[in-house]
């Protein structure tokens, strides 16, 4: 799961998905195109809203994504097209950059729909963002447990 700078959307998607999928069978990270805060915990807002959900974010921290994580995950998530192209910049291969996907097209694959940046927003942009991710790593989950 990767966005800018791995404290607001990411690490929602990586919390959700976790609670979704079996915790012994699948690794969910989460990760950032940008090293702005390396080692930092989740914006407080995705800790809050989280939690709301029953989900703890608070032993997540920050860091950067890097050309080792195309061999790390079978699947690599982006928020958005920008951070969708910065992971493809770093592709070494065909194989590496059909790994990249946009999550929200596992809703509706034609859309390209972006999870919006709830940074400079309020508390609401934080609970559109969860139920966004929410309806996408649900059909992840039941994608991965059928492999």
């Amino acid at each position: 799961m990767v966005c800018l700078g791995n404290i607001c959307r990411s690490p929602l998607a990586e919390g959700i998905l976790q609670s979704k999928v079996h915790r012994d069978k699948v690794q969910v990270d989460s990760a950032g195109t940008a090293a702005y805060h390396v080692g930092e915990f989740p914006d407080i807002r995705s800790i809050e809203v989280a939690k709301k959900y029953g989900i703890d974010l608070t032993k997540q921290q920050a860091r950067k994504f890097t050309v080792r994580d195309f061999d790390a995950f079978d699947l690599i998530y982006a928020m958005d097209t920008s951070n969708y192209q910065n992971m493809l910049a770093l592709a070494r291969n065909t194989a590496d950059g059909q790994k990249v996907r946009l999550i929200l097209n596992e809703i509706d694959s034609e859309a390209n729909t972006e999870v919006p940046d709830p940074y400079y927003g309020g508390t609401d942009g934080f609970d559109n963002v969860y139920k966004m991710l929410d309806e996408a790593c649900e059909i992840i989950a039941t994608k991965i447990e059928k492999l």
